[in-house]
């Protein structure tokens, strides 16, 4: 099978898909990269990840499955729109369309307050997480999303009440995407709820295959 990406968000590391991973049918295919990473020491933007994350899928060899979270979410349908030829499946899970500026800026107040240590177990130090969220603020994929080509499968909890607007503008524009709502469940799914995506992802990568 080609190789399964699973892409963690901002407020976590690869590790956080580890129950998810040990229950998945095609675990062996799986890889899951540390954001962090991807920067291979550039200055934290996101221009900078994306190419990092880019250039991580092409080394991956053909058609891959991409699944990300939040920010893992943005940077898989940023490349699935960009090499529409390279991507073989898309999940997001709990992923915006656009970035909410209103919540971005209560974010920021928020993160201000938080000491560093705070940041140890996210993706980014306390200053990085500043400089990407703060090269983030104008993305906006509203326009694009029709020309997604590949299979896509939209998850998002029931309670992650910021991004269920995205989740079904994203399953009325996505063509043929199947938006599946994930009962008593909030924004980091697969921590809060790794039996059922991995029951998800096994339906969903055994269907496209």
């Amino acid at each position: 099978m080609e190789k399964i990406i699973l892409i963690h968000g901002s407020g976590h590391k690869a590790d956080s898909w580890a129950e998810t991973v040990s229950r998945l049918v095609n675990r062996e295919a799986v890889l899951c990269p540390e954001l962090s990473a991807l920067l291979a020491g550039k200055a934290a933007s996101y221009p900078n990840l994306y190419a990092g994350f880019s250039a991580y899928c092409g080394r991956a060899g053909g058609p891959v499955h991409l699944c990300g979270l939040s920010l893992g979410g943005i940077l898989a349908l940023n490349y699935a729109l960009d090499f529409p030829e390279k991507v073989k499946t898309l999940v997001l899970i709990g992923t915006p369309h656009k970035v909410p500026r209103a919540a971005f800026a209560l974010q920021n107040v928020v993160f201000r307050l938080l000491p560093k240590s705070t940041f140890a177990s996210m993706a980014f130090d306390k200053q990085d997480t500043f400089a990407l969220g703060n090269s983030m603020k104008n993305l906006d994929f509203s326009g694009r999303v029709g020309a997604i080509q590949c299979p896509t499968l939209l998850l998002c909890g029931e309670k992650d009440g910021a991004n269920l607007k995205s989740a079904r503008f994203l399953a009325q524009n996505i063509p043929g995407a199947e938006l599946q709502i994930l009962q008593h469940t909030g924004h980091v799914v697969n921590e809060e709820a790794p039996a059922v995506l991995a029951e998800h992802l096994n339906a969903f990568y055994a269907a496209h295959s």
